[in-house]
Parts: C-alpha cells; sequence; structure tokens
C-alpha cells in the first residue's frame, strides 16, 4: 500500500495525518508514504483539486494507491484499529 500525503507547514492536520503514516511504515511490511509540502512544491489547492477530481479546500489531501480518500479524519478511520484498510495491513 502506498500513500501520498499533501500538507503545508504550520498543518496540525497534516502533522497527524504524516505522525499516523511514520507509524504504520515502521510497523506494517507492505505500507510506504510519500508527503509532499504543497508550498514547497509550488502547489495550489487547485492542483489539489485536479488530482482528486472534486473542489478541494482543505489540507491534508490524501490518496492511498492513488484513489483519494480525503482528508485526515478520514486517514485515521480507514488505518485505525477496526478500519477497513487497517485489517489488510495487519492480516
Amino acid at each position: 500500500m502506498f500513500v501520498k500525503i499533501y500538507g503545508r507547514a504550520g498543518c496540525p492536520f497534516c502533522v497527524r495525518a504524516k505522525n499516523l503514516a511514520e507509524e504504520l511504515k515502521n510497523t506494517a511490511s507492505d505500507f510506504d508514504y510519500q508527503y509532499t509540502d504543497i508550498n514547497e512544491a509550488g502547489m495550489t489547492k487547485d492542483d489539489l483539486s485536479v488530482l482528486a477530481g472534486k473542489t478541494v479546500t482543505t489540507v491534508p489531501q490524501i490518496f492511498i494507491d492513488e484513489k483519494h480518500i480525503g482528508g485526515c479524519t478520514d486517514f485515521e478511520a480507514l488505518m485505525g484499529k477496526g478500519g477497513s484498510w487497517f485489517s489488510k495491513l495487519f492480516s
């Protein structure tokens, strides 16, 4: 499983998403992630909207295996214990 997180500096939800991804990377053998700071990459929320296929107004925006899943709370729900992706990682 490969996760892409698009965020920005100073965003607490971006930090939470990145920390969860780092924890999963350290505990699941088939998990990896990439974090992109949209400001450093010269990206805008309009660029993220194109990637997501819909208008987005917040960060982080997170993709699992190229599929847009939403923001931090969506990621936490999917990856937390009992979440649909958690069981795939640790089965």
